[in-house]
């Protein structure tokens, strides 16, 4: 499917106001000038390696990585570079490019506890299952916590991809929040 970019920048923003919405989303997510990349940020009240451990610990992923209009059915990570990692959801009620139960897989490339975790990232409901992409996400100590920077990139020839993502990660970085901010 081919998109003018007027077309684009009207789906981008049509997603993330409903998702927006649907979410109460405060945290806003940039999208490059060049299109190719997503950067959502947000504060966190935990130190950076316990936010570190949610986003590298299967076990607490598959707590806080899924929604009830995407329902999570497996989440593996070996935790370490050149580690593997994958997820899967059941169908859900989120439809992207036709596709309502999702996959993905990747390689962790970067992996410098508990400041930086980068992996590639292969979807099945991307414009082009062979375009692999790259989600990084950042951790820097701050007054009271953590800030958190991810950022999803490779997506300029993706557009209905990055169009998803620009609603998606928003949402995924507050879900994180809560979840460390939580008591155990």
């Amino acid at each position: 499917m081919q998109f003018e970019e007027r077309e684009f920048e009207a789906l981008a923003e049509t997603i993330f106001r409903k998702r927006t919405i649907q979410r109460g989303i405060m945290n806003p997510t940039t999208i490059t000038s060049a299109q190719d990349a997503i950067v959502s940020e947000i504060q966190i009240a935990a130190p950076p390696e316990r936010v570190f451990k949610a986003l590298t610990d299967a076990g607490e992923l598959r707590r806080w990585f899924g929604s009830p209009e995407c329902p999570l059915k497996t989440w593996e990570m070996d935790a370490r570079l050149g580690g593997k990692y994958s997820y899967a959801t059941e169908k859900g009620t989120i439809v992207v490019n036709g596709v309502s139960q999702f996959e993905c897989h990747g390689e962790i490339i970067e992996y410098d506890p508990p400041r930086l975790l980068t992996y590639t990232w292969l979807g099945n409901w991307h414009d082009d299952l062979k375009i692999p992409t790259t989600v990084c996400w950042e951790l820097t100590p701050a007054k009271g916590g953590t800030h958190v920077k991810v950022t999803h990139s490779g997506l300029a020839s993706l557009p209905i991809a990055r169009a998803d993502y620009s609603g998606g990660w928003p949402g995924v970085v507050e879900m994180l929040k809560k979840f460390v901010e939580s008591p155990a």
